[in-house]
């Protein structure tokens, strides 16, 4: 009888010992798909095949599918169901996603995340404390480009200042405050508050200091100097020697430099001088971010594929070949990014500049209906105009 236990114990031992020594059991099969703008599919093509290198254990069938940042939230909440694992928006649609219950809590590396990305990013993707995206770039600001051959450094730092020599000189300087976008700056700038309380859009633009921003913008679409319209409005006019100085963003880097030559600047945005003081212009800055479907059948895989397209060798590629800005803290802090005019000049300008996240699309119709009435020359009654506006936007 011990015999036999004897060799039952062997036996058990050595199938112990073969489990031991076999192979570590296979990852798994993972299908997502991924949704971008039309313009970084190439880029995001090579992110894939990253990803995949990066993480051999498993097998990743992941699909790319065009849909912009702009497009993002109607086409996710509209089906959730059918829309991608993991897709890309710009931070001022999150309350609509998360009201949608449309986004997947972040919960995977979020420490690691929010270390590595600039706090504006960071916040910007956090509501309530819990993280809703992960961002990718932090560019979509705006910013001044001028002609140095014209201006000085010290003629740049007042818009005042710059309007005199350009009426004296007949060019332009172009500043789309008919957009609501770029007409928030003289708002934001002279304190005026944008929040979101219980879903709603709040603002302050009518008070007494909204009065003299309105006033102030009233007297500045007068002059001879100010230039608005399209971006090809613009373009033209700097191509042609007649617009010195303009207010934009990083996507036009490019065509700037080519049409002010060796006279190529930009910075931060200019004071203005309101009721006697100098007053420094704001501005709306905005990050890009990768969300994660709620009802993503993988949830783990997702976070880990956003994460990857979000990471500082992805953001150091997006930046190579795009010129997109960083939202990583240690690509934003690299020579390349430092010594790219453009982004050099968003960076200046962050410190005065306002996250997206609270601005929602309640914000964009009336002050964009209010801007174009300046620019028209309705400006007989600015508080009654103001308060359309402010009532049109928190209603």
């Amino acid at each position: 009888m011990k015999k036999i236990v004897r060799l039952f114990m062997v036996a058990f031992v050595a199938i112990a010992l073969t489990a031991c020594s076999a192979s570590p059991k296979e990852g798994g099969t993972y299908d997502l798909t991924l949704w971008g703008s039309q313009d970084d599919q190439e880029l995001l093509a090579e992110l894939v095949e990253d990803f995949k290198a990066a993480n051999p254990d498993d097998v990743y069938n992941i699909t790319l599918g065009v849909v912009g940042e702009p497009d993002a939230q109607a086409q996710v909440t509209g089906d959730l169901s059918a829309s991608a694992d993991v897709f890309a928006f710009p931070d001022d649609q999150m309350h609509d996603f998360l009201a949608a219950g449309a986004l997947y809590e972040i919960t995977l590396n979020k420490d690691e995340i929010t270390e590595a990305n600039l706090e504006g990013a960071i916040d910007a993707v956090t509501v309530d404390g819990k993280m809703y995206g992960i961002p990718f770039t932090a560019d979509n600001g705006y910013f001044l480009y001028y002609d140095a051959n014209f201006f000085s450094e010290d003629d740049v730092k007042s818009l005042d200042t710059m309007m005199e020599k350009l009426e004296a000189e007949n060019k332009k300087m172009y500043y789309k405050v008919n957009d609501a976008w770029y007409l928030g700056s003289f708002f934001l700038g002279a304190g005026g508050q944008l929040g979101y309380d219980n879903g709603k859009q709040t603002t302050d633009f009518n008070n007494e200091t909204g009065v003299k921003v309105g006033e102030y913008l009233a007297n500045f679409t007068k002059s001879s100097a100010f230039l608005t319209g399209e971006d090809e409005v613009m373009m033209a006019g700097a191509a042609d020697g007649t617009v010195k100085a303009a207010v934009s963003g990083a996507w036009k880097a490019n065509e700037f430099a080519e049409h002010f030559g060796d006279g190529y600047r930009a910075t931060k945005l200019p004071t203005i001088k309101l009721d006697g003081k100098d007053t420094q212009l704001g501005s709306f800055v905005g990050y890009k971010v990768y969300g994660v479907n709620a009802e993503t059948e993988h949830p783990e895989e997702a976070m880990k594929l956003a994460e990857f397209l979000a990471n500082e060798q992805s953001q150091e590629k997006r930046f190579a070949q795009r010129s997109l800005g960083p939202s990583n803290k240690k690509v934003a802090e690299s020579k390349a990014v430092k010594d790219n005019i453009a982004l050099n000049a968003l960076g200046l300008q962050a410190e005065f500049a306002h996250s997206q996240r609270d601005v929602t699309g309640a914000y964009w119709g009336p002050a964009e209906a209010f801007g174009t009435e300046i620019v028209n020359g309705n400006t007989s009654d600015i508080k009654a105009l103001l308060d359309e506006m402010v009532a049109q936007i928190t209603e």
